[in-house]
């Protein structure tokens, strides 16, 4: 009977061990399971992609070709050290330009460098080297570095044209936004013919307006078309944040094409001249009173272009009324309505250039030969 019991007892304990074991094996198995490692696994299998898209393709070989032309630029200050009371430079800013021909000419925005003692510039290969500013026309927000290197070191950008430009047509914008190097953006053309403000305040007409991405330290670089060719500089952003909004705008490769020969040969951008001063200010209450759509001739300048060919000034008689002198109406085949637009006419000639000037005069619409200076 006692052995009886006991067997029985010693069956209850074992199956209460045996009960627990199980409660905790299901408790603790998760934990247990945790730090044994995990389950054991093959990575999966790779499903093949097949060929590129050909729009992909171009797009690719597109940046790899233009992306030898894109230069980032750093620009410095000099300060003079606390402890040691020498001289060192400090970083400024950054921004984008190009390779412009194998002489080293760099193309960048004048508000890139505006204010800098320096510049270095990075190529594509990543090798640093100190630019000198050959020349700037900050009315075009252009500029122009030169560095010293092999002709056969670098590679200029292919250039394209701007007048024939259409809203829709794909553009690519090369740069370096927030200091990150040979970044691409793509887009369209998204308008043509705007107008944006240069950092003197002067008009800049027709440019380019885009939807590619283009955010600070963008500035300077190429905007491209779908055949890799330079239609534009990449110079502003209509953003109320800083950033990118879906706006941006380039200064027009037609523009470019005539500022730059000119830095290159002068250090400074030669503008035609007609030879007559101007102030639309001043002058607009006399053109309204006339009824005349127009920019009124303050004076002549002495042995101008203007001067030989007749253009009459305002002037004040000697009873203290005015006379007012010519009206210019157009130059060649352009409607004129402000002196920013004679000026944006001009740039579209040469010194030299012999052409046909408007005017209305006491009522009567002459036309003048002209000879630019």
């Amino acid at each position: 009977m006692h052995n009886g019991a006991t067997t029985f007892r010693l069956f209850v304990n074992i199956l209460l061990v045996i009960l627990v074991s199980i409660v905790l094996v299901d408790i603790m198995g998760p934990t247990i399971r945790r730090f044994s490692g995990p389950p054991k696994s093959t990575p999966r299998e790779i499903t093949p992609r097949g060929d590129l898209a050909d729009d992909e393709q171009s797009t690719i070989e597109l940046f790899e070709a233009a992306a030898q032309s894109v230069v980032y630029i750093t620009t410095l200050d000099r300060r003079v050290s606390f402890w040691t009371l020498s001289v060192i430079e400090v970083p400024r800013g950054t921004g984008s330009g190009f390779v412009w021909d194998r002489d080293g000419h760099i193309v960048t925005n004048y508000h890139v460098i505006q204010g800098a003692k320096s510049a270095r510039v990075m190529l594509s290969d990543h090798s640093v080297h100190d630019a000198r500013l050959v020349g700037t026309s900050p009315d075009h927000d252009l500029a122009l570095l030169r560095i010293d290197i092999a002709p056969d070191a670098i590679t200029p950008i292919a250039v394209g044209t701007s007048d024939d430009l259409r809203v829709g047509q794909k553009t690519f914008a090369i740069g370096s936004p927030f200091g990150l190097d040979k970044t691409l953006t793509t887009g369209i053309v998204s308008a043509l013919g705007r107008t944006i403000e240069a950092a003197t305040g002067r008009k800049i007409e027709d440019a380019i307006q885009t939807d590619a991405a283009i955010n600070p330290g963008n500035s300077g670089g190429p905007l491209l078309d779908s055949a890799g060719r330079l239609i534009g500089v990449n110079t502003a952003i209509f953003s109320p944040s800083g950033a990118y909004a879906g706006i941006g705008f380039a200064v027009p490769v037609d523009m470019i094409n005539r500022v730059i020969p000119q830095l290159v040969a002068h250090g400074r951008y030669v503008r035609p001249r007609l030879g007559v001063y101007m102030n639309d200010q001043y002058t607009g209450r006399f053109t309204r009173r006339l009824g005349v759509d127009g920019v009124l001739v303050l004076d002549v300048v002495p042995g101008s272009g203007a001067e030989r060919a007749g253009l009459r000034p305002t002037r004040q008689r000697a009873d203290g009324s005015i006379a007012v002198g010519d009206v210019i109406l157009e130059i060649g085949d352009t409607r004129v309505h402000s002196s920013s637009d004679i000026f944006n006419t001009l740039e579209l000639y040469r010194s030299g250039d012999a052409i046909d000037v408007g005017v209305w005069r006491n009522g009567d619409r002459v036309s003048l030969r002209v000879v630019l200076e």
